[in-house]
């Protein structure tokens, strides 16, 4: 069964900015392991905007409660290069709350815009 639905879209260029110019940003919204590649190599702003698409598409499909930390969900790549959302905390208790049980996710950049949708399941 469906739980909940989130899409979200995130203009590469105005979230690099905001990157830039806010110290501290990258580390409220991403965990260490969502900033560097698997080679240890900074993610690109297209990578990085794609992701906190992610999670605003997760927080919307959970009914877009205001307590959710960004850091509680983590956007990760699987052995067969799919993306996977890892859930804990604050979002882990709401996700508990409506006995989601299952995350499948969609991302996308092209064009200076990046996108993700969310589907929550609960089987």
């Amino acid at each position: 069964m469906i739980v909940g639905v989130g899409i979200d879209v995130v203009p590469v260029r105005r979230f690099a900015e905001s990157l830039a110019r806010t110290p501290g940003l990258a580390g409220r919204l991403f965990t260490t392991a969502e900033r560097v590649t698997l080679h240890g190599e900074p993610r690109s702003a297209e990578s990085l905007a794609a992701r906190f698409a992610a999670k605003e598409a997760l927080a919307k499909s959970l009914g877009a409660p205001g307590n959710l930390l960004w850091t509680d969900a983590e956007v990760t790549v699987d052995s067969s290069g799919q993306p996977r959302l890892d859930v804990a905390g604050t979002v882990a208790v709401r996700a508990h709350q409506l006995a989601v049980t299952d995350w499948h996710l969609s991302l996308s950049h092209d064009g200076g815009i990046a996108s993700a949708v969310v589907v929550a399941e609960a089987r």
